[in-house]
């Protein structure tokens, strides 16, 4: 599985990432960027956009320091897990279209998966396709 260096160096990645896109966020909520204007806007979802990249690169770190079960494990998990994002998402915006369902922004697409992710990897414990 994951050594406890490695589930460390994840968890403390990750908490360093999303702290950054918490603040970003949070900033922006309170006004922090209501003056942005043209590039700025731009720039500003970029910025928040860069600590969902790292959060990325956090996960492929962790599953690439796994032994093969784990790393079969987590790959399981991640396309399933993105193959249910990719169903739920692609038909809402099917019900968008054509049954006039309210619209969910695009950056919802984050935070879908790893809800998928959680609710699919107690059920895949095997690396087996």
């Amino acid at each position: 599985m994951f050594s406890q260096a490695a589930n460390r160096r994840y968890t403390l990645r990750t908490a360093a990432f999303m702290t950054g896109y918490a603040a970003i966020n949070g900033m922006a909520m309170a006004g922090a960027f209501d003056g942005l204007q043209g590039p700025g806007r731009w720039m500003l979802a970029f910025a928040v956009a860069a600590p969902i990249a790292g959060q990325i690169w956090a996960t492929l770190a962790l599953v690439r320091e796994g032994d093969e079960f784990a790393r079969a494990l987590a790959a399981k998990r991640i396309i399933l897990a993105w193959g249910l994002c990719m169903i739920l998402f692609s038909t809402w915006g099917l019900l968008e279209s054509y049954a006039e369902a309210p619209h969910a922004p695009g950056w919802l697409v984050y935070p879908l998966f790893w809800l998928s992710f959680g609710v699919i990897s107690p059920f895949v414990r095997t690396s087996r396709p």
